[in-house]
C-alpha cells in the first residue's frame, strides 16, 4: 500500500477546525482521517463541510448511499466507499450481496428495484461520459421528481470530487471501515 501523501493534522485543533469537528463527528469519535488531512487548509475544510449533503435531503438515505458507494466504487475510493459502508449501511439496510455489486463492473439487476437500477446507471452515465441521455433522464424521471434529480446528479459529482481527493491523498482506511469486496 502507498504510504499518506500528506499525513492527518494531529490535535489539537485551531478553534475553529475542532468546532468544525465536533458538529460533523459523534462525541468521542476522532475525526476521520480524510478531515484531519483536509485540515491543513482550514478554509477547504470549512466550504467542504458546509457543502456536503448529509443531510436530509430530497431523496431517502438509501438513494443516497447506493449514490455514494456506486461512485466511490467506480472511481476506486475504497477509503470512501467503507466510510460510508460503516456510517450508514446500518440505516441504508443493503445486502452483502448489494454492497458487493455496488462495486461490480456492471450491476445485477435483479438486486435492485426499478428506480435504484437507474439511480446505478445515473451514477455509471456521469462516470463515464459526464451527462445523461434522454432515455436514461425519462427513467429516472418516472422515479423521481425535479429537486431530487438536481440532489442526485449534485451528489454524484461531489463524490467524484471526495473520490479525486482520497485517492490523490492516499487516505489511509479507517480502521472500523470494511474494504471493497473481493472480486
Amino acid at each position: 500500500m502507498n504510504s499518506p501523501r500528506i499525513q492527518p493534522a494531529p490535535p489539537p485543533y485551531a478553534p475553529e477546525i475542532q468546532a468544525a469537528f465536533d458538529r460533523i463527528m459523534p462525541p468521542g469519535v476522532l475525526p476521520l482521517r480524510l478531515f484531519r488531512s483536509m485540515a491543513h487548509n482550514p478554509r477547504v475544510l470549512q466550504r467542504f463541510l458546509a457543502g456536503g449533503l448529509l443531510d436530509r435531503g430530497s431523496i431517502s438515505l438509501r438513494e443516497r448511499e447506493l449514490l455514494i458507494l456506486r461512485t466511490c466504487a467506480i472511481c476506486g475510493a475504497e477509503y470512501e466507499w467503507g466510510v460510508h459502508v460503516a456510517a450508514f449501511n446500518g440505516k441504508a439496510g443493503f445486502s452483502e450481496p448489494q454492497l458487493a455489486d455496488t462495486c461490480a463492473a456492471s450491476t445485477d439487476a435483479s438486486l435492485w428495484n426499478a428506480a435504484e437500477q437507474a439511480l446505478l446507471a445515473l451514477a455509471d452515465s456521469l462516470h463515464a461520459g459526464s451527462t445523461v441521455d434522454d432515455g436514461l433522464w425519462q427513467r429516472l424521471g418516472k422515479h423521481y421528481r425535479e429537486e431530487q434529480l438536481i440532489e442526485c446528479l449534485l451528489l454524484v459529482g461531489l463524490y467524484h470530487a471526495v473520490s479525486f481527493v482520497v485517492n490523490g491523498l492516499r487516505v489511509e482506511h479507517e480502521a472500523h471501515a470494511p474494504r471493497f469486496p473481493a472480486r
